[in-house]
């Protein structure tokens, strides 16, 4: 039986701790592989974490193999075949989000470069902390021996949200949504775009038959999700998250004509700046490598929704230039 390592970040926090059972129990890969689990947190987290290790031990989960805890990067991603960069630094009261780039910069300069030393050859990376879209780009920057495709970003939580509040308006069950893209940054400026996606095997625009609704509605609810979670709950999204991030994971390494999301490297599709990260839709062609799908067409308005997030996410690359 084979076995993953996995490497993951802030793994002492809410998603982590939500995210770390269910790839123990084989969620991720399935239940003919092994799982070695390399936890990665700062100093003062590591007891913290030590009794999340204990946990998972005391689950007597069949296929985990081994479980590292440590702060020391290189260790923490040593013969890794999958990184999940899950921690970041926290956007705190009064803090620009300029500031906070620069701050998560230092931190994804360091572990890209420990990534590319230490990773095993197969490894793929995926960031799910925040700002995920150009903290990938600072990570990826920093490799000098995986190319851009083998780092992608998180925008699966969004993609969920999007498909499960159109099934809701439409009264259909999930599964009946597909085709959803998220375009653009992880942000309130995301693209979430319904004018492709199809319910039921029609156009979802025909079936909602509420652009208003759509556009005025719909988009925004999408995008401040997480943030009306906080107002609730107190908390961030954290059991959502992790099932998104399992969900980018199983996609990815499984080969399927389903269109998924992702953030990948910009090469100039649907007008995207060249080489920043957006979300865009991906088909996975053989596991672990995807293709952009560049058929989605768009109105003046998606266009000009297009627009509006490319120009954040090249105003967040202005910002970080000095860690690229």
């Amino acid at each position: 039986m084979a076995t993953v390592r996995i490497a993951i970040t802030g793994a002492a926090g809410q998603i982590g701790y939500s995210l770390l059972p269910r790839i123990a129990a084989g969620e991720m890969f399935g239940p003919q592989t092994k799982i070695s689990l390399q936890l990665l947190e700062i100093p003062p987290a590591l007891d913290a974490l030590g009794g999340v290790a204990m946990e998972l031990q005391d689950c007597a989960f069949p296929l985990l193999e081994n479980v590292i805890v440590t702060s020391n990067p290189d260790e923490a991603f040593n013969g890794a075949n999958l990184c999940l960069l899950v921690g970041s630094k926290p956007r705190g009261p009064g803090m620009e989000r300029s500031d906070l780039l620069k701050d998560n910069g230092k931190i994804f300069v360091g572990q890209g470069k420990s990534i590319s030393e230490n990773a095993a050859d197969d490894c793929r990376i995926v960031v799910v902390g925040n700002p995920c879209n150009t903290n990938c780009m600072i990570a990826a920057s920093q490799s000098n021996r995986f190319d851009s495709n083998r780092f992608t970003a998180m925008t699966r939580l969004d993609q969920n949200r999007a498909v499960s509040m159109l099934a809701v308006k439409a009264g259909v069950d999930v599964t009946e949504v597909s085709r959803m893209a998220i375009f653009g940054n992880h942000s309130p400026t995301m693209f979430p775009d319904y004018s492709n996606t199809i319910i039921s095997g029609k156009s979802a625009v025909d079936v909602i038959g509420d652009v208003s609704w759509l556009r005025n509605d719909y988009i925004p609810a999408v995008g401040k999700r997480g943030a009306a979670i906080i107002k609730a709950r107190g908390l961030s999204s954290a059991a959502s998250a992790a099932n998104a991030l399992i969900n980018h994971v199983q996609s990815l390494y499984t080969v399927s004509d389903e269109i998924h999301s992702i953030v990948v490297c910009s090469e100039g599709q649907y007008n995207f700046a060249q080489g920043v990260w957006a979300g865009m839709p991906v088909r996975t062609v053989s596991p672990g490598n995807y293709e952009v799908v560049t058929d989605f067409e768009h109105d003046d308005f998606a266009k000009e929704a297009l627009a509006k997030t490319n120009a954040e996410l090249v105003s967040e690359r202005d910002l970080v230039s000095e860690y690229l």
